[in-house]
This record gives C-alpha cells, structure tokens and sequence, in this order.
C-alpha cells in the first residue's frame, strides 16, 4: 500500500496495512541545509531524495512559501499573500501601483496607491530566519491601522484582484514530486475566512480586539467584500486535481477564541466543506494551536481533517482527549508534540515510554495520522525521527 493509499484510508476511517506515520520535515531540511548540518549522506540530496531513500514519505500540506520563480515574489506578503510556485492560482491586482522600499536589514516596505487612498505595509525576512528553516516571513506593519480609510483602500484592493486558476506548476510538482509518497494538498489560503484573514493578517491582534468591539460594522462591511474574492479562490483550487484542499492555519484558543470562531470561522468552514465534499474532495485546516474550547467548533465546521494536532505537554488536551471529541468524524494529522523530538527536551528512554503511551491510547488508529506538530525542529535528531517510524510499526495494522 503507497503512503497516498494509506492516507486516503485514514480520511476515509478504513483499516490500513499499518499505522500511518508521515512527519513534515521540509523545515527541519531547510534549516540544515542552509547550516550545513544535514547528515553526510544527504548534504547533495533534495528534500524529495532523502525522504524516500529514508522511507518517511513526502509531507506536503503546507508549501514552501518561498519557492517562486519571478522577481516580484514577497510583494504582497503584508497583506499575507505569498506567491510560491505551487499555489493553484494567481493574483492579478489592477486599478492600482505598488511603491516597493527595503532598507536592507531585512524590512520591506509596501505602499498601496489606490483612487481611493493609500495604505501601507511592512514585512520582514532575514538570514537568521532562513537559517530556522523558516519561509513565512514576519509582518511588522498591517495594512488596516484602526481608522475607517484603510478598510475603503483595502476592500477596493481586493474588488479589483482577478483570480486566475493556474494548476501547470501545482500538478507537475504533484506528479513528479510527491506522487504517491504522499497527498499533494491545494493550498487555498492561510485564512479559513475573511474575519480570520482580517484577524490574522491585515490587522495587528490588538488592533483587530478594539476594531471587533468598537467597530464591527467596519470588519463586517470588510468581511462581505471579501468574500467574493475568497469564494473565487477557494473555487479555483477545488476544480485543481487536489484531492484534498487546506484552507486555513493556526488557531489558537488565545487568538480565535471560540466565540470568534463560532461567529466568523465556523459558517464558512461548513460552506467549503460542502463544496468539497459535492466534489469528491477532502477538506483540512492546521489548528497547530491550543485548540481548548475549540475542539466542538471543529466538528460543528465538518472539516474532514485537522492537520499538526499539537497534544500535551505542550498544550491542553491530550491526544486521547482529542480522538475521544472528535471519534470518527474528523482525521488527525499530527499528535506527536514536537518538542519531544530534542534530545535536551527528553531522554531516549522517556521519549520510548512517551510514544508507548500515546499507542496504547489510540484505541483502533482509524482515523489518525502519526506527525510530528507543528513541525520536526531543526535540531531534532535524525536517530529519533527514524527510531520514532520503528516504534509506531509496533501497533500494527489498523483493522
């Protein structure tokens, strides 16, 4: 059985010929080969080489959000889109001029000339961050400050985007890439609707607390003219051959709270869900967070899978908390906390008895995705990633 096999088995709750176990290690491989750290063996291989030669199989539900090929790639990061070859569509803005500035320690600056108005925005990138392996950049400055001219200048900004699907370089990276060494997620978007991309990238969290309770005609007004352009992209993506589709990353009790998640998240989540569904297709998030509160939101949103589960000791629940909520209703992709890979975190032999408990905890394994959450951190060792893949062989078969 091929890891895609076994994965599309587990989406679907059906016995498999062994527990599945696919860690992300993309930034893990990143943040070694930008080092100069990666085991001898593998110091010329790609991602993609070490993974099969390993047997580990190719992790692809978030990009590589640097892998672009133009010039103009990080343009648009502070509005919080990235331009990476493998994204089923692209953006085409018009009605308005872009004035682009660095300041060469890494801090870009982006002002939005519109008819309407201007507003402006920063990001930041630098060495350090390429050396963790990271390819998210940091926002320093959203676009929408708290005054009512940057929600106009913004909505406009996205009235006049043009969503164009764009599937050439997204299925051949499916095809020759990933294969079926694993699932080739569409990648909608980070946001899992427009109040989570207005809370999570045009504005900074304290700025987003007032705005919602001072000024919620704004952020709705904001919200409906933004949903065409998101029903058009997530539309793109679902007439890909993905054949399972991630829209929305990162919450977290502390910053979706449930009641903004019941009231802005949830209604659209059950919309994509349905359209994916209708489709033949399997819908994801990437609730990595402390996911307290949250957990009944999930199953309200019918999502068919919640990648980078992130249990105890590093948050609230436990992994068997979290299977006793969500049964057979929802797939967990994750479950393995990510600090327990560090050999400064854990010893060997209390890694060992970690994983035994979480096997002896999993009940039958349907429905469930051995990873590493959120990611396998650079100064993971190898050893134990490889030992980890050993010790969940033992569970056997999921029947």
């Amino acid at each position: 059985m091929t890891k895609k096999e076994q994965l599309l088995r587990a989406f679907r709750g059906q016995p498999i010929d062994e527990l599945p176990f696919l860690p992300r290690l993309d930034i893990w491989y990143n943040a070694n080969k930008a080092r100069g750290t990666l085991p001898s063996r593998y110091k010329n291989a790609s991602l993609k080489e070490m993974v099969e030669d390993l047997g580990l199989g190719y992790h692809y539900i978030i990009p590589d959000y640097k892998a672009w090929d133009g010039e103009d790639r990080d343009v648009d990061i502070g509005l919080g889109l990235y331009r990476f070859n493998t994204r089923p569509y692209r953006l085409e803005f018009h009605n308005m001029k872009r004035e682009i500035t660095a300041d060469g320690k890494g801090n870009f600056h982006i002002r939005y000339v519109t008819p309407v108005g201007d507003v402006t925005t920063c990001y930041h990138y630098d060495d350090q961050m390429k050396r963790s392996g990271l390819t998210l950049n940091v926002i320093r400055e959203h676009a929408i400050k708290g005054n009512d001219r940057d929600y106009d200048v913004v909505g406009y900004i996205f009235k006049n985007c043009e969503v164009i699907p764009d599937y050439a370089k997204y299925h051949t990276f499916m095809d020759d890439v990933v294969g079926d060494n694993g699932i080739c997620t569409g990648y909608v978007a980070a946001w899992a609707s427009p109040l989570h991309y207005i809370l999570q990238d045009l504005m900074d969290f304290e700025t987003f607390c007032y705005e919602y309770a001072d000024n919620r005609e704004k952020i709705d007004e904001l919200s409906e003219t933004l949903t065409p352009f998101f029903d058009k992209i997530f539309d793109a993506v679902l007439h890909s051959r993905a054949e399972l589709m991630l829209c929305g990353c990162n919450f977290d009790r502390s910053i979706t709270s449930p009641k903004i998640f019941a009231e802005g998240i949830t209604p659209f989540i059950q919309k994509q869900a349905a359209k994916a569904h209708k489709a033949g297709k399997f819908l994801a998030t990437h609730p990595d967070g402390e996911n307290w509160g949250l957990l009944e939101e999930y199953i309200k949103s019918d999502m068919d899978v919640a990648d980078s589960i992130c249990p105890a000791p590093m948050t609230h629940y436990t992994l068997k908390q979290v299977r006793d909520v969500f049964g057979k209703k929802i797939t967990i992709w994750g479950g393995i906390p990510s600090t327990c890979l560090l050999e400064s975190t854990m010893s060997d032999y209390d890694y060992e008895k970690y994983l035994e408990t979480v096997l002896a905890n999993i009940g039958d394994g349907r429905n469930l995705i051995l990873g590493i959450a959120d990611t396998t951190p650079p100064d993971a060792s190898l050893d134990r990633i490889l030992r980890t893949a050993e010790i969940i062989k033992r569970f056997g078969p999921v029947k």
